[in-house]
């Protein structure tokens, strides 16, 4: 749905997310698909265990996810903090922090579902002023895994999470159900097309049940400057969980 830029931060705070059509050109989405494939995905071996996920380990194909590409490549950082970053300020309407930029992967038929979840939970801020983006680099809709948003659930509050058997989404909602599932809105996107929702906005995604496309994506988080992030807590929790990655063999 196009809505007018002026209308956007109303839409958001209503709705708890945003789409934005053509957010990139497609040459520019082939340039940046470009980058992946001949500069981050030959330099993957040097990159943190922990920064890098697989469905299957010994499977190259299987790559599902990479952490702070922000960090390790000169050019991904750039980008970030370029139009994704103004509008990350436009819809919080504050100065924002750049954390953390993912790429992110179900290839056809051998991924789990993503669980629903709020990104806030991960992210341990208070109060919890964030934002993820979410930008399409493949044609992207219900057979292979659109996202699908709870429509005003950012202004619950954060629920309660327990521990989930997904790589790379730890945690998921404890109590989701049929009713709330049918308030779900769908978002089905094109190269280049961009999804914005709040840390508090419940989000989830079905596995990609296509048998030959690819679901790739750049995911964009940004933190609010009003907000504050719990160190400790956060780097307790991290510990804990790459622990269990490397006992069950995942890292």
């Amino acid at each position: 749905m196009i809505f007018p830029s002026s209308k956007l931060p109303e839409v958001f705070d209503e709705r708890g997310f945003v789409a934005i059509e053509s957010f990139m050109k497609r040459g520019d989405v082939a340039a940046l698909v470009k980058k992946l494939n001949e500069e981050v995905f030959p330099s993957l071996h040097g990159l943190p265990a922990e920064h890098v996920f697989y469905e299957e380990r010994e499977s190259a194909a299987s790559l599902k996810q990479i952490q702070h590409l922000e960090t390790h490549f000169e050019w991904f950082a750039d980008w970030m903090n370029g139009r994704p970053r103004e509008l990350a300020e436009m819809l919080l309407e504050e100065w924002v922090v750049a954390k953390n930029l993912q790429y992110f992967n179900k290839a056809p038929g051998m991924n789990q579902a993503t669980p629903p979840h709020q990104d806030a939970y991960y992210f341990m801020l208070e109060p919890p002023v964030a934002l993820t983006m979410w930008l399409a680099l493949d044609e992207v809709d219900e057979t292979n895994g659109c996202v699908r948003y709870l429509p005003g659930s950012h202004l619950h509050g954060l629920r309660s999470h327990g521990s989930t058997q997904t790589l790379g989404f730890s945690q998921g909602l404890l109590e989701y159900g049929e009713a709330e599932r049918s308030l779900e809105i769908s978002s089905p996107a094109q190269p280049g097309d961009l999804l914005v929702h709040h840390a508090l906005t419940v989000h989830r995604a079905d596995r990609n049940a296509h048998p030959t496309r690819q679901r790739r994506a750049l995911g964009c988080i940004f933190y609010g400057q009003s907000a504050r992030e719990d160190h400790a807590r956060k780097a307790a929790y991290q510990r804990r969980l790459e622990s269990q990655w490397r006992e069950k063999k995942l890292i």
